[in-house]
């Protein structure tokens, strides 16, 4: 069964019409969400939980197969959400104040897509009501052939990776 394209947002609501209350994120500014609207936005893909590369002169983001140590590649969520950061210093707790620094999110990503005045696609769970859909469009981590072995950071370069899903011709540019 094919789920149609992916990276297709959902049309926007028809003018004058009230928007349901689950569609807060049409509604409510990033800034002004609730602790449970703003976390409920991650779509649970997990690349955000990968080593990656920004070629400094052009912005490009260069994602690796080797995921935070901590990322569940079922259920593509960290292990220990509340202790992330303290466990991995690395983690950077997005928030509205930081999204504008944070280019390396994917470009699926719900949070960036908000920020740029962008819809959420149709896959997004808070759209589809499944969380599997995210992984079900080829979103998500999940199945892919993940590097889970400590990997020396002169090697990451090695662990480069452009899974179809997220080529070029699949980016909402």
């Amino acid at each position: 069964m094919s789920l149609g394209d992916p990276l297709e947002p959902v049309p926007p609501p028809v003018a004058g019409a009230r928007a349901a209350p689950e569609d807060f994120w049409r509604r409510v500014p990033l800034a002004a969400m609730s602790a449970a609207q703003w976390e409920s936005l991650c779509d649970l893909c997990g690349r955000c939980c990968l080593e990656k590369f920004v070629n400094r002169r052009n912005g490009k983001v260069h994602y690796t197969d080797v995921p935070c140590a901590w990322l569940d590649p079922v259920s593509c969520t960290c292990r220990n959400y509340a202790e992330r950061r303290q466990r991995n210093p690395e983690c950077v707790p997005l928030s509205p104040a930081n999204l504008h620094r944070c280019r390396w999110l994917p470009r699926t990503c719900a949070y960036r897509l908000l920020a740029e005045g962008r819809e959420l696609a149709w896959w997004h769970p808070l759209v589809s009501g499944s969380g599997d859909s995210v992984h079900g469009a080829g979103i998500s981590l999940r199945g892919r052939p993940l590097h889970t072995a400590p990997v020396p950071p002169e090697d990451l370069a090695r662990h480069m990776v452009d899974w179809p899903i997220w080529s070029r011709r699949a980016r909402p540019d």
